[in-house]
């Protein structure tokens, strides 16, 4: 019977901090095209959502599934929340500008009425058109019956900002649903 020396090898403790090299994340999504079209449908959402009439929050939510398809991750509590998310902000998307008009005093009619010149205003002269057609049709409608003009004006300006922050509403819920997509990729 022979003895066999064993020499101990050395094995280096996994690193906390891993430095990747960039080209190799870019490989990472570069190496699925699924993977590639859900990231471009995630960015358009959030770009989206800013432009009015665009349908950023429905691009995220499919490029939450997209991604979910191609990748089969995340997991299933965390796809849920994905899609509740998209399906809130899909909800502001189509109902923040009457909403906020409602909200500034007018009747319903008025804010449904505001929602469609803001968007005929919108194809016209773009996210201009749709603030200056919310705006205008909210006081325009509110000084037919009260003839008081600082009241309109202020009615116009609640819809106008309410408008604003529906964007902005959109664009983090958007932009969430973006970030948890990369850090599912990229990190866990």
């Amino acid at each position: 019977m022979s003895v066999r020396a064993t020499v101990p090898t050395v094995v280096d403790p996994p690193s906390v901090l891993t430095i990747v090299h960039p080209l190799s994340v870019l490989d990472s999504v570069l190496a699925e095209p699924l993977v590639l079209v859900a990231f471009a449908l995630l960015a358009l959402g959030v770009v989206f959502s800013v432009v009015p009439v665009l349908p950023g929050p429905p691009l995220s939510v499919v490029g939450s599934l997209t991604y979910w398809w191609a990748t089969g991750e995340p997991g299933l509590f965390v796809l849920v929340a994905l899609l509740t998310v998209g399906v809130v902000a899909v909800l502001v998307d189509w109902l923040g500008g009457a909403v906020a008009a409602r909200a500034s005093g007018v009747s319903t009619g008025v804010s449904l009425l505001a929602a469609l010149v803001g968007l005929a205003g919108t194809v016209v002269l773009g996210p201009v058109g749709l603030l200056a057609g919310v705006a205008g049709t909210v006081f325009l409608a509110r000084y037919r019956t009260e003839r008081d003009a600082s009241a309109s004006l202020r009615a116009a300006a609640y819809a106008t900002v309410g408008v604003l922050a529906s964007a902005v509403v959109q664009t983090l819920l958007t932009a969430s649903m973006l970030l948890v997509v990369v850090l599912t990729h990229f990190w866990w």
